[in-house]
């Protein structure tokens, strides 16, 4: 019933609209005092007179602030009906005064939202549109994309809590009617749903789309890939001013670079405002300029003519005196002296007038002078901004010369860790060999000690369990210790973000290049990094099987327990010897840090680049670390097997001395290679340290950080 009732009160409100658009101003009054008595007779019930008063607020013309401007309808927690829908769409066809439509949680079904939006399609008139909390899904978003393809008054659009991401296909419609329309500037897509294909799909529209200058993807889940399209995207669109993405898990690095680049492009639009504006004011003042010079060359032509006037005039009246002259010389010869004075009088004036059009001529010479002198300044003002344009550039050129010189050593880099990757892979393939020959001879003792083995695979699970917990809780008290270390660095970073402001935007666009190099740098980092772990991986699992093997041979081991447990107390000690070096590089990178800290003000476009080498050298170091655990565990499970076999083997421990030096020298030969890789990037970080000196110090941010000191 109330359903119907809202479907009537929206058809009469409807006529009575189109009768209020017909009738003048001046009789508002007596329409509403009409619309009121005919409400007024359909009453029933007060759910109908509820609904009626709801709906001559929302639909009467300038009911709201700002009507003068126009009006709005705001039928927002409303539910309606499809036919409800039919009849607004109707009328939306055909309305010329609403400006602002308001439908948010409006429950909109499929048919209701298609009739709606196609019948919008063909407005004129409707700038903002909200349509909040409708769960809007595939039909709606392909809905949508037609009406911003078609329609050519929209500005503002919200769509916030609705699931338009979820379909792609549906997704990429909308996309692409965004891409056409060329009359959106705000458009609120929080809470959709919208996954890294949606926002490639956003990215390639943003690309097309010249006039969109403010976007609301917050909470949502665009992720890693969605933010570097976007990120992509907007380095080609330079109208995007504002693009909020809180809430996407979207790395820091990334979110500072769409805002970088939002910020940039505000900036540039704020200084085309201004050339505009500038370039505006110039043209009205030469216009002003033009003007006044026409007025004066006017003016100095109609005093040209004027004077050429009195001139024939005064001619005509000598020609005719002269005429007199001669007519009466005959009857006055004594007249002739008083004539010949008056003549010369008239010759003087003649002579003033000819120095009176002469000075005129100059005046004229010298305004064309003026005009001359100005074309030429603003020729040469012209120049002087090419010459600095130029100049600009050149600096740019050399900047991003320098950016590919850091990424070639990057790649140097990357070559010497592949290199060391197939030296390790060689060593690998050798200790593969020994173990192969080392396996034929222990293949005849395997059988005997199967049963033996079932037990102390059981144990060494269990060992690998508490192992296993153990390197959980030092993954995580590293973990711990790299968020410190990361909220410190970040505390330092927002600190200095009020002195990054005031650089100038060439260095904020070679920002810009450069975390997008560092992008492309990481994901390599990132893959050599997997390599490298693979290979170690493999490297255990070699190292696995030797451990199985000496497990096979310590079956038959008792006499060489004492040995053993020598060889397990140096191994323990080197790896106390390992954990100093761990500590003295701690120290080292917290002495890095704490230089990096004193020096910060002379080093703004430095700090990311000593945060990603730290970052490398801290994660080469945790490697070494869980390798070292990994170590300590097999030490461990070493002395287990020992404590268990040594009370049933004392015999063939003579015979396999040789076997466990060998090890014992090849696990020396492990360590001092690790020794010589920490070495290496020890010198590496110190290289690194210096190389950045050095470039801040060469750059134009040194120039700009020097006097600070």
């Amino acid at each position: 019933m109330l359903c119907a009732d809202v479907h009537f009160l929206v058809t009469l409100s409807l006529g009575f609209l189109c009768l209020s658009a017909v009738l003048s101003t001046t009789t508002i009054t007596a329409r509403k005092i009409l619309v009121l008595q005919s409400l007024r007779g359909k009453k029933e019930d007060v759910k109908r007179s509820r609904a009626v008063w709801s709906l001559r607020r929302a639909w009467w013309p300038g009911s709201r602030e700002g009507g003068a401007q126009g009006s709005s309808l705001d039928l927002s927690g409303q539910s309606l009906s499809a036919e409800t829908c039919s009849v607004l769409a109707r009328a939306f066809q055909r309305d010329t005064v609403f400006t602002e439509v308001l439908l948010s949680d409006c429950m909109l079904s499929e048919e209701g939202a298609k009739v709606l939006l196609s019948g919008l399609s063909g407005n004129t008139t409707v700038q903002v549109l909200d349509l909040k909390g409708n769960n809007l899904r595939s039909t709606g978003a392909e809905v949508l994309g037609k009406l911003l393809a078609l329609n050519k008054t929209l500005r503002r659009l919200v769509l916030e809590w609705n699931a338009l991401g979820v379909w792609d296909e549906a997704f990429s419609l909308f996309c692409d009617g965004l891409a056409s329309n060329s009359v959106l500037t705000q458009l609120d897509l929080r809470n959709n749903q919208i996954n890294h294909h949606g926002a490639s799909e956003l990215a390639l529209a943003l690309k097309r789309n010249t006039t969109l200058q403010v976007l609301d993807l917050r909470w949502n889940n665009v992720g890693l890939l969605g933010g570097r399209t976007l990120l992509e995207a907007l380095q080609q669109n330079k109208s995007l001013t504002q693009l909020e993405m809180a809430g996407n898990n979207i790395p820091s690095d990334t979110l500072k670079a769409l805002e970088q680049t939002s910020g940039h492009n505000s900036e540039r639009q704020s200084g085309l405002r201004e050339s505009r504006s500038r370039t505006q004011v110039l043209g009205k003042e030469i216009q002003i300029v033009k003007e006044e010079k026409g007025r004066q060359f006017l003016s100095l032509m109609e005093t040209i003519d004027r004077q050429r006037e009195e001139m024939g005039r005064s001619s005509g009246s000598a020609s005719i005196q002269i005429g007199q002259l001669q007519e009466a010389l005959n009857e006055r010869k004594s007249a002739v002296n008083s004539l010949t004075a008056k003549r010369q009088m008239m010759e003087a004036a003649l002579a003033l007038s000819e120095q009176k059009s002469h000075n005129l001529g100059e005046l004229l010479a010298r305004g064309k002078a003026e005009r001359e002198e100005q074309r030429q300044r603003q020729s040469r003002e012209r120049r002087k901004e090419q010459e600095d344009s130029a100049l600009r550039e050149g600096k740019l050129l050399r900047e991003a010369q320098n950016l590919s010189d850091a990424n070639v050593q990057l790649m140097n880099k990357v070559e010497e860790l592949q290199r060391r990757g197939t030296s390790q892979q060689q060593q690998v393939f050798e200790l593969k060999q020994e173990l192969t020959s080392s396996s034929a001879e222990l293949k005849l003792q395997l059988a005997q000690a199967e049963d033996r083995l079932e037990m102390e695979r059981r144990r060494s699970k269990q060992a690998l369990q508490d192992s296993d917990g153990l390197r959980q809780k030092e993954v995580e008290q590293l973990n711990r210790h790299l968020e410190e270390c990361e909220r410190t660095l970040q505390e330092r970073i927002f600190k200095l973000e009020g002195q990054r402001i005031q650089l100038e935007e060439e260095l904020s666009k070679a920002r810009a290049v450069c975390v997008t190099e560092r992008a492309q740098a990481e994901e390599e980092l990132g893959r050599v990094r997997a390599q490298v772990r693979l290979e170690e991986q493999e490297h255990v699992s070699s190292v696995e099987e030797k451990l199985r093997c000496v497990r096979c041979s310590l079956q038959e081991v008792q006499l060489h327990c004492s040995q053993q447990k020598q060889t397990i107390s140096e191994l323990q000690a080197k790896n106390s010897q390992l954990s100093v070096g761990v500590d003295g590089l701690r120290r080292r990178t917290e002495e890095l840090q704490q230089d990096l800290s004193g020096k910060e003000q002379e080093k703004v476009a430095a700090v990311s680049r000593v945060k990603v080498e730290l970052q490398e050298q801290i994660g080469h170091l945790q490697a070494e670390r869980t390798a070292q655990g990994g170590l300590r565990e097999k030490v461990s499970a070493l002395e287990r097997e020992v404590k268990v076999l040594s009370s049933s083997h004392k015999e063939v421990l003579l015979d396999k001395e040789s076997e466990m030096s060998s090890m014992l020298e090849k696990l020396r030969l492990k360590e001092a290679e690790i020794q010589r890789m920490r070495e290496d990037e020890a010198n590496r970080a110190s290289c690194l340290q210096s190389a950045i000196l050095t470039y801040v110090q060469g750059s134009p941010l040194g120039h700009y950080s020097s006097p600070k000191k």
